[in-house]
């Protein structure tokens, strides 16, 4: 169980795969996430998102960005190993009804680097339900880009691709096109998933033109069960545990300072993981 089918590398660091998980790949919606072990004697618990599923096949697919140690670990699997545990899925699932009420309507999706991954599975069942859906893509640069044949598909002429350095579609931040949308005044709904900094500025965007705006958290966690309380933000001024009240929030409420500062508090000592990890090229 939770043996690797498929392993592909993205890019310099981001990489795509596939996991044996028949149960999880039956009952996932869209917007859940799973935790991950990578080394059951010296390993953390990560949360990831399910950027896709088949029932059939038994398989969820994710795709992660190496940035700490265990995410480095998790690269270093191939084709036949196993993950030790795969807990899932996690939390609740996006509200995928027309975004105008009941009604379909029309919903912006705001992915930012590895945030695409995610937001795949979130596009096609607004796309399902009947929704005009547009999606804004953004990274650093043109390589970076995730997923970009599939969410065409769905999102077909209305995907905009916003890069920092201009190497592909338009220069410039992805809260730029959505400024825009908003001002034409047809934006029922806008769905952000990204980095921090980037949903804080789309909230930022959409608050003056009354649209309703969802982000997705992806905060420190450990259990994925509301027990430990590492993944509390602020919402509204009330105490939310992201693992089991979201990942989806209002972003117009979140206290973006505060989970930012959170998020900061173990930079340090990921550092010094990560660099362990690196440097000693074994798992523990």
């Amino acid at each position: 169980m939770n043996r690797i089918t498929e392993k592909r590398q993205l890019s310099d660091n981001v990489f795509m795969m596939k996991i044996e998980s028949p149960l999880i790949a039956q009952e996932r919606k869209a917007g859940q996430f799973i935790i991950i072990m990578v080394d059951e004697e010296a390993g953390e618990r990560i949360p990831l998102t399910i950027a896709d599923a088949d029932a059939g096949a038994g398989t969820i697919t994710i795709i992660f960005q190496t940035v700490g140690a265990t995410t480095i670990k998790l690269s270093r699997l191939g084709v036949g190993d196993s993950l030790p545990a795969v807990l899932g899925p996690l939390g609740r699932p996006t509200d995928i009804r027309g975004a105008n009420g009941e009604k379909p309507g029309h919903v912006v999706c705001v992915g930012g680097g590895i945030g695409v991954a995610p937001m795949h599975p979130i596009a096609q069942a607004l796309k399902a339900a009947g929704n005009r859906v547009t999606i804004i893509m953004g990274a650093r640069n043109k390589s970076l880009f995730v997923m970009e044949d599939e969410m065409r598909k769905i999102a077909g002429d209305d995907l905009v691709l916003v890069t920092d350095d201009g190497s592909s579609g338009r220069k410039g931040l992805v809260t730029e096109p959505l400024k825009e949308l908003c001002e034409r005044g047809a934006v029922d709904e806008v769905i952000a998933i990204g980095p921090p900094i980037m949903m804080k500025f789309c909230a930022l965007t959409t608050k003056p033109y009354g649209v309703k705006t969802v982000a997705s958290l992806n905060t420190i966690m450990i259990d994925g069960t509301g027990m430990c309380g590492g993944c509390r933000v602020s919402v509204g001024g009330e105490t939310k545990f992201v693992c089991v009240d979201g990942p989806e929030f209002d972003a117009h409420l979140v206290d973006w300072d505060l989970m930012l500062k959170r998020m900061g508090a173990f930079k340090p000592q990921e550092a010094s993981a990560k660099e362990h990890v690196c440097r000693s090229g074994i798992f523990n």
